[in-house]
Order: structure tokens, then sequence, then C-alpha cells
């Protein structure tokens, strides 16, 4: 059976899905394209829902191409896509956590996430004013890390794993200078705002990364800290196994 109406209920749902609000409300959210899903099969994460585009010969439930390039949030339309469970881990996990603040772009949330997958990361953490990771471009941007790195939730900084370093440009202390043994988290705020001075004070220490410019982008900044910390290391023994 191919799916031929616009006004299809499951099309309506994967709509709705592209609004924060219904995919808090729902717990779900969309993943598009082959690349993604075959992603989310091998971290043993299955999908809810899956889709086609008829003709395509891709398993899923068979959708006419022009209708699934409707509801596609990709701007050339895609051939699969799928709607899967959130997944929240209970707590930040170490040893080696990247905590977010204030990051509201989703592109720069998903790339952390990518780059925390390449380096080992055992969790990403979320803190206050933070983009929706189910959100599609963050989804998109992660480049199917989501799957495979732990998501979670934190309120206060007291509440990391580890030694908080946070990442500030005005820090007197060098990230290269940096000499930590043992579980930490790196903590990162938003590129033009940075971190809040309460959030900076209740870090144990602050560093800056030493460049030419004022500042680099978000995701820019945690890729070279994580490559930083984990100079030296086998990245894949920091990893922890997905819940």
């Amino acid at each position: 059976m191919t799916i031929t109406s616009p006004h299809n209920d499951h099309l309506k749902e994967i709509r709705k899905l592209s609004r924060r609000r219904e995919r808090a409300l729902s717990g779900r959210f969309v993943a598009e394209g082959e690349d993604l899903l075959a992603a989310a099969e091998e971290a043993g994460w299955p999908a809810l829902e899956r889709y086609c585009a008829a003709g395509s010969g891709l398993p899923g439930v068979a959708v006419e191409p022009e209708l699934l390039a409707a509801v596609s949030q990709l701007g050339s339309g895609t051939r699969a896509l799928a709607v899967y469970e959130q997944r929240w881990a209970p707590a930040p996990a170490g040893p080696l956590c990247v905590a977010l603040h204030g990051i509201a772009d989703p592109g720069n949330v998903g790339t952390v996430l990518r780059s925390a997958l390449a380096f080992g990361a055992a969790s990403v953490a979320l803190g206050p004013d933070c983009a929706d990771p189910y959100g599609p471009k963050a989804v998109r941007a992660s480049m199917g890390a989501l799957f495979a790195v732990p998501l979670t939730r934190y309120e206060a900084v007291g509440a990391l794993p580890g030694t908080v370093v946070a990442l500030d440009a005005h820090a007197e202390e060098s990230l290269a200078a940096l000499a930590l043994d043992g579980p930490l988290t790196l903590l990162v705020g938003a590129e033009r705002a940075g971190l809040p001075d309460d959030v900076l004070a209740a870090a144990d220490r602050v560093v800056r990364i030493p460049i030419a410019s004022e500042s680099l982008n978000a995701a820019m900044a945690a890729t070279v800290a994580l490559y930083e910390v984990t100079r030296g290391t086998v990245a894949t023994d920091r990893r922890m196994p997905t819940p």
C-alpha cells in the first residue's frame, strides 16, 4: 500500500514533529536520510515508523515521492525518513562529558554531538537555553552521533561529573597548559554571550583557547577542546556504552 494523500494522518504527525513543542509533548522526533537511519539501526535504536519514497526499493511504508518531499525538512527532499522515541540519560556521565550552556543554534548542538562521538565523550549534557538536540537541524548536523552519544540535561554545574573546565575567551589560563588526570567535564557557552559569571564561578577551572581572533564558533571551540584533552589517549577508551 502506498500513501497518496497529503491529508494522511501519518504525514500530518511528521509535520507536527518539526515543531519543538510537539516533540516535547510526544517524546518523539524525525530523522531523515538513509545514512541517519542506518546509524540508528547500527546503534540499536529502533524506528517507531519508517517511510520511503515509492519506487525507491527502500524498506518502510511507501509514500508518493512528492508527498514525502513535502513533509521533509531537507531542502532537497528525502528518500527515507523515520520516527523515533527520544532518549535521555538520567544524569551526566564521565569520564569525559561535554556540557553546553546557552547554545541556541541547533546546528552547533548537533556538531558538538558529532565531535563528542569522535573524541570518545561519554555523554553530552544540555543546560539552560540550549537548542533541542532532537530538532531537524541538530539531528542532521550530528551525522548520526545523536544515536551513539548519551544525551542528558543538567540544571547546576555541581551536577556535572569530574573536574569542570569552563571555556572562556578572557581566562588567564590556557587550555594548552591544562594538566588534569581523571574524569572531567568541558563546559561550553554561546560564542557571543559566553558563560554567565555565576557559571564560571562554579567551575573548577576556567581556561581559554589561545587563538589570534576574538572567538571561535561554539561547536569549533568544543571540538578543539575535546582534541586537546584527549591528546595522547585512545579516544575509544573513554567511551561508555549507550544505555
